[in-house]
């Protein structure tokens, strides 16, 4: 086996839910990312719902499948996937618990059978782009 195959079997960092604290899973997030192996880190800027042309869904949860999207486009340019994310940062404009609900089942979907990564989610008031509803930042580690 080569170096390159024995490091891309070695995890660049793990996540971890004390039993001390209360269990994150359903909220879609991990209360820790503990980062060891990696070669790379990539800062995403915040990813918003915004399509290819710049325009933005009315719609919450069109927004935030976008926001996805274009997290994933970002990562892929990098050479990266969502896998790779050990933190995120979830800005959204009056945060409500359908807006919270919209979130958690996309990411659900996103890291289905895999540890969510640690996350914040942050209300604002608005954000750069009128009509904007979420952004995403993420921090991702790679080998």
């Amino acid at each position: 086996m080569n170096s390159r195959s024995e490091s891309a079997q070695i995890k660049s960092f793990q996540m971890i839910n004390p039993n001390t604290l209360y269990n994150p899973t359903a909220f879609a997030y991990s209360h820790v990312a503990e980062v060891r192996h990696y070669l790379r880190i990539l800062h995403i800027s915040g990813q918003g719902g915004e399509n290819q042309q710049g325009q933005l869904s009315q719609d919450f949860a069109q927004q935030v499948h976008q926001a996805f999207v274009n997290l994933q486009h970002a990562l892929q340019a990098a050479d990266a996937s969502l896998l790779d994310i050990a933190v995120l940062r979830v800005l959204v404009v009056d945060h409500s618990t359908k807006k919270h609900q919209f979130l958690i089942q996309e990411m659900q979907q996103l890291w289905k059978d895999q540890p969510f990564p640690a996350c914040t989610l942050i209300p604002v008031p608005c954000l750069a782009l009128q009509g904007m509803l979420i952004e995403i930042e993420a921090t991702a580690y790679c080998m």
